[in-house]
């Protein structure tokens, strides 16, 4: 489903280390929109960290919280969202997201996801192992649900910030899919 042409809603998703925030708050600079990333709002409506929350409600509990969050987001408009990892694992979150915005797939490479993850900081799903092992294994099981919700995908490998949010904003354009600049 292509999102409604008059939306200026872009939501963000991908494995975690793929710059989902660093590139999200530069979009909102460049398109003059509000920034939001869905496991901060999910931290500030709940007031317990992700870590916490995964302990007590486990992932399933988080990922009903998660769903909640990203249904009321993806109404706002405009909006950039950046979204958890598995934030994708729901049928109805890759509706959504796809039927309320454009939709941008960040990719990354297992090594730049793992250079750029510091482990035990608020990173549940890696916890204790291998990290380079378990980003693998998580993308083994996304890959496929990150590509088909996408309507553009970017890589951020060894790439900066400001360059790959241009990419997206010229990438959009391209499809007819983000109204052209105003100047």
């Amino acid at each position: 489903a292509m999102p409604q042409p008059a939306s200026q809603n872009i939501f963000l998703i991908g494995p975690m280390g793929s710059g989902k925030t660093a590139v999200g708050k530069q979009l909102a600079r460049l398109l003059n929109a509000p920034f939001i990333d869905t496991d901060s709002e999910i931290e500030h409506r709940t007031g317990a960290d992700i870590t916490l929350i995964f302990e007590k409600e486990g992932e399933a509990g988080f990922r009903q919280r998660e769903l909640e969050v990203i249904d009321d987001l993806t109404q706002r408009s405009p909006v950039v969202l950046s979204t958890g990892g598995g934030a994708i694992l729901l049928p109805q979150n890759r509706e959504r997201l796809r039927e309320r915005g454009m939709v941008v797939y960040l990719q990354a490479s297992i090594a730049t996801q793992t250079a750029r993850v510091r482990t035990g900081q608020n990173r549940p799903l890696l916890a204790g192992g291998n990290p380079a092992e378990k980003l693998a294994a998580l993308m083994a099981a996304r890959a496929p649900l990150y590509a088909s919700t996408a309507h553009l995908t970017v890589s951020t490998d060894a790439r900066r910030i400001l360059p790959v949010a241009e990419e997206i904003i010229r990438g959009l354009r391209a499809q007819g899919l983000l109204a052209p600049a105003a100047f």
